[in-house]
């Protein structure tokens, strides 16, 4: 698949153009993720985050590719994007208004989006006030403050900045997606992840050199890591594939169709999406309570750090609850038996309209539980890998899994791309040769 798509790119300019224009804004994203906010004294901020490796404010660091720990302008990354995105698409389901928009195509999908951008200012000006609240308490390694002048200047700029900083983030995400390749939102996450691997794989080796891990171990985690992206491939483009009959039709002196052809249905309908939805539930409460100083919160946070057991069963309900959720979104079983009856198709042994209906969501129903069965396990792997082998890293896990998700769904919009281009070409190929 590289091999093409890089011969493709060579081929044509438009494909050419959206992968550079991808790469630009990500380059963007990087810079900003170093640009400081305001009032925080680094090496203070620094010191209390090396005291929270192995949290799950170590985990939230990683969705922001770092900018949290720096505590950036994109500090808060896309995740308030994403909790807003959540909220809109429940409430879809239980508010008619809602429900009536998307359902009007191309100007309610408009409509929601700008709903989803009214909301993410509204959460992202939310969380960026308790955590400048919570920035004032905090001190570093060596006891001095993290915040160099606190009070309302210092919060309302925080909260302004952060609130920038994750409008910008989402700006250049709507942007990739539109004119770039890809989806932005997931790239954006992609970049972060990314970014991070070289000194994830420093620290590695550097406990392999010291000794707090021995080479026979790391040797069985890298061939581990290999079986699991391996694994991950596999499932990512399983599919089950329904043989769908149309019958012969006699069209003038010709006679039309009585061919058999597939509708496939992939075992992960929802993608990378309910890893994505289900971190960003549990880093949202975790995040602001490492900011604020209440002793409930601080026992909840305490109660879902990595590897917990609560951590664990709430991760798994979540990203099994988002695998039905977003494959409900995505799919309409009902839709696909109208339109197979309104062309004449029909399932071998099915009765078309409502039965079609019902058998397709019966098996979208099995293939969903396991392919949210997948997700959980892939993703809940590293905490079982500290828990019974002691390994003293996350290792694979979400992060894995939305960095192969993401490069395969990229890679076959690429390739479409190529298709589409390749098929335009012998339209009009085809229209030369007619009018010659």
């Amino acid at each position: 698949m590289a091999t093409r798509l890089s011969e493709g790119m060579g081929k044509i300019p438009e494909l050419q153009r959206r992968v550079l224009f991808t790469l630009l804004l990500l380059i963007v994203y990087r810079v900003g993720v170093f640009i400081p906010t305001p009032g925080i004294d680094a090496e203070a901020l620094s010191g209390f985050f090396k005291g929270a490796r192995g949290t799950l404010l170590d985990f939230a660091t990683m969705f922001t590719g770092g900018a949290l720990e720096h505590f950036s302008v994109f500090a808060l990354g896309i995740m308030p994007y994403i909790s807003a995105s959540i909220i809109l698409q429940l409430l879809t389901v239980v508010v008619p208004q809602l429900e009536k928009l998307s359902k009007e195509g191309e100007q309610g999908r408009k409509k929601i989006t700008e709903y989803t951008r009214y909301l993410t200012v509204v959460l992202s000006l939310v969380q960026g006030i308790m955590i400048s609240i919570g920035l004032e308490r905090m001190t570093g390694a060596a006891g001095e403050p993290v915040v160099m002048s606190a009070g309302w200047g210092f919060r309302v700029l925080t909260a302004i900045t952060l609130t920038s900083g994750t409008a910008f983030i989402m700006w250049l995400g709507e942007q990739i997606t539109e004119r770039g390749i890809g989806n932005g939102i997931s790239l954006i996450i992609f970049a972060g992840i990314l970014a991070r691997m070289p000194s994830a794989v420093g620290n590695a080796v550097t406990l392999v050199r010291t000794g707090e891990i021995a080479f026979l171990l790391m040797m069985v985690l890298i061939l581990v890591m290999v079986g699991v992206v391996a694994f991950i491939v596999f499932v990512e483009t399983g599919q089950r594939r329904i043989p769908i009959q149309y019958p012969k039709r006699v069209v003038g002196r010709k006679v039309m169709g009585g061919d058999t052809q597939h509708l496939p249905l992939k075992l992960n309908t929802a993608g990378v999406i309910p890893p994505i939805f289900a971190s960003s539930l549990i880093i949202f409460p975790a995040t602001v309570a490492s900011f604020v100083d209440v002793p409930a919160v601080k026992r909840v946070a305490g109660s879902l750090s990595p590897g917990g057991i609560l951590y664990n069963v709430l991760y798994v309900a979540l990203i099994i609850f988002f695998s039905y959720f977003y494959t409900a979104i995505q799919f309409n079983p009902k839709d696909v038996a109208d339109n197979l009856k309104k062309f004449g198709g029909f399932i071998p042994g099915i009765r078309p309209g409502t039965t079609t209906s019902q058998y397709i969501d019966r098996i979208l129903g099995r293939l969903t539980l396991w392919g949210g069965l997948y997700l959980a396990a892939v993703c809940v792997l590293p905490s079982m890998l500290i828990a019974y082998f002691n390994v003293p890293f996350h290792f694979g896990g979400t992060a894995l899994l939305i960095v192969i998700g993401v490069a395969m769904d990229t890679a076959q919009q690429a390739e479409s791309h190529m298709l589409a281009r390749s098929y335009g070409g012998l339209l009009k190929k085809g229209k030369l040769r007619g009018r010659i």
